[in-house]
């Protein structure tokens, strides 16, 4: 028997442990199940920036404001607001909002929340341009920024953002607080077995009315095949992130695939600071070297399309449809690889996150695509934390990831990936930089005039297309599955999507 098969006999063998239901069990029609292919790294919202936490986090916090299908904000915590001035805004929190643990929201847990995530290095590309938060009454808050932040109010909606209870944090410390969080969305945490699973129960208390379902349950699967398979004998009734290659299987049976449309990309990340990949001729010769439309169908089974810069265009100010892409040609490669010193080739490493047989099949093609130009790759597979530690700190060479742009901005799609100043755990693990794309990247931020703001990232984006700190990818597409019983899942396009509202037929 193949590895791989094995592999996969054992993954399955290992579900049916850890999930005790049996294929057409009746279980409860108010709890849904989900499988995750990792587990949140904190439910802290200023500790981490992560898919999977934040997807979680969705579901037990709220924030001052929602993103509607359209990326634009509406009310939620905030019932109304104004802009003083460019730098100053004015909130209307909602009163008569309970937390999980009875506390009423004042504006003094808003105050602590945005303190907390300002200062946080974390997020810091989210909330860093906050430099004051001003009580003015129990339920009037007024925030100054740095400078003038067109996207701000957005940024109000991102995950990172959530309100938490000040004393819930002030009593447990942040230690605690991460495995134990106090939010005032539609539902509480209940528990969390590590690398296993996590129970969420409706909040009746909720300021928009109670959840529709009792419970969520999450169930971390790492392997594709043992989540869907889980998913077809009904152990589990929505999944997340259906392999590419599955997914005409489920199209062609009885349960529901979900196709939507992504505000993500995916790419490969060189670490600008090591040798040989300090050398933008490198780092173009590989670009050149891979047949992404190669790679586009063998890797991710014609889902999403090949990239051409660093935001798609859902994002506003792409320059997706204006940015030249880099062809196929291993000559032009091999010339780039000369120039550079490295005739004969040189011999390297890319790491990716367990859990994600996608991302493997891509390093391996990259690593067989690569060979023809004589640059010799080595594949790392590591756990989903760690692999975020490791690449935080720049112990890597190349490395797989995808990013979000979560508010639909082009700032959040840039500057914490490519902005000296958001090196590590900020965003940008390619530690690259450039002086004069940071220029650019301040001035998008300051810039109120949308046209003059988009001419900005236009150019933003040419030169990290030309320097190439990353391998372009894919501009991605959600893929989802569920039970074809289930309603109500709507996804949303920067994967945190609303799970409460879910029901059975």
């Amino acid at each position: 028997m193949k590895m791989k098969n094995w592999l996969t006999v054992v993954c399955v063998i290992a579900a049916a442990i850890i999930f005790t239901g049996c294929p057409g069990q009746t279980r409860s029609a108010d709890t849904v199940i989900v499988g995750m292919p990792s587990q949140p790294v904190s439910l802290d919202p200023i500790m981490t920036n992560d898919q999977p936490s934040s997807q979680v986090m969705k579901q037990i916090y709220s924030t001052l404001v929602n993103l509607d299908e359209q990326m634009a904000p509406v009310p939620s915590l905030a019932e109304s607001w104004y802009w003083e001035d460019p730098a100053r805004l004015r909130l209307f929190l909602r009163q008569g909002i309970n937390f999980h643990n009875g506390d009423t929201l004042s504006a003094s847990d808003v105050q602590f929340s945005l303190e907390r995530a300002a200062g946080s290095p974390n997020i810091g590309h989210i909330t860093g341009m906050i430099a004051s938060v001003d009580i003015v009454n129990d339920y009037e808050i007024l925030i100054t920024l740095e400078y003038p932040f067109v996207p701000f109010i957005n940024h109000l909606g991102h995950t990172a953002m959530s309100i938490v209870s000040r004393r819930a944090v002030m009593e447990q410390g942040e230690i605690e607080y991460a495995r134990n969080p106090v939010g005032t969305g539609p539902m509480q945490f209940v528990s969390w077995v590590t690398g296993t699973s996590l129970e969420l129960t409706r909040f009746d208390d909720y300021f928009e009315g109670p959840a529709r379902l009792e419970n969520i349950s999450f169930r971390f699967i790492s392997d594709s095949s043992t989540r869907l398979i889980t998913l077809e004998t009904g152990e589990i009734d929505l999944i997340y992130g259906v392999a590419a290659s599955d997914v005409s299987h489920v199209e062609a049976s009885d349960l529901r695939m979900i196709r939507s449309d992504s505000l993500a990309i995916d790419y490969i990340g060189f670490n600008a600071q090591r040798v040989p990949f300090n050398d933008p001729r490198v780092r173009q010769a590989i670009n050149y070297a891979l047949d992404k439309e190669a790679l586009l169908r063998a890797a991710y089974w014609n889902t999403g399309s090949v990239a051409r810069g660093p935001i798609n265009n859902m994002v506003w100010a792409s320059a997706a449809n204006r940015l030249e892409p880099f062809p196929f040609d291993q000559e032009r490669a091999r010339q780039l690889l000369a120039e550079a010193g490295f005739s004969n080739g040189f011999s390297t490493s890319i790491v990716t996150n367990e859990g994600n047989a996608q991302r493997l099949d891509v390093a391996e093609i990259i690593q067989n695509m690569l060979a023809q130009v004589g640059i010799h790759v080595d594949v790392r597979i590591l756990e989903w934390a760690a692999y975020l530690e490791m690449t935080q700190r720049g112990e890597h060479d190349m490395f797989i990831l995808g990013w979000v742009s979560v508010t639909g901005d082009p700032d959040y799609g840039m500057y914490p990936l490519f902005h000296t100043d958001s090196f590590g755990a900020a965003g940008n693990r390619t530690f690259y930089s450039n002086s004069g794309l940071d220029t650019l990247l301040d001035r998008g931020r300051q810039e109120t005039d949308p046209a003059i703001r988009e001419q900005i990232y236009f150019e933003a984006q040419t030169i990290i297309r030309d320097e190439a700190p990353w391998i372009f990818l894919r501009t991605g597409e959600e893929l989802n599955a569920s039970r074809p019983e289930l309603r109500g899942f709507s996804p949303n396009p920067a994967g945190h999507h609303i799970l409460w509202n879910i029901y059975f037929e």
